[in-house]
């Protein structure tokens, strides 16, 4: 199966750290497309993180300099360190990447892990 699996989501208290894995599988990734989303209830899904073409990354200005995305080639795996967590940051959080499916390269998206942020 070609898919991306995100884990490491919970329920911590504001100010609290969660590190979310996502684990690619069943084909090539191209992993400098590798990056994080995130939806809340009732608003739409938006950027949290991610590689760029460059080499570079791009982060949310609301998330910038709390949270950290990292990979390891090797594993096929993209992290997502979150520290200095905030209410607003609740929201499932989804793992896209392109995949090498049926000789041409398509957007693959994770199943969501949830993160619960309490006050």
């Amino acid at each position: 199966q070609v898919q991306l699996v995100e884990s490491g989501g919970g329920l911590v208290q504001a100010g609290g750290s969660l590190r979310l894995s996502c684990a690619a599988s069943g084909t090539i990734f191209n992993m400098n497309s590798m990056g994080w989303y995130r939806q809340a209830p009732g608003k739409q899904r938006e950027l949290v993180a991610a590689f760029t073409s460059g080499g570079g990354t791009n982060y949310a200005d609301s998330v910038k300099g709390r949270f950290t995305i990292s990979r390891d080639t090797a594993k096929n795996t993209v992290y997502l360190q979150m520290s200095s967590l905030k209410p607003d940051d609740t929201a499932v959080y989804f793992c896209n990447a392109q995949a090498l499916v049926r000789f041409n390269y398509r957007e693959v998206w994770g199943q969501g892990t949830l993160v619960t942020v309490s006050a």
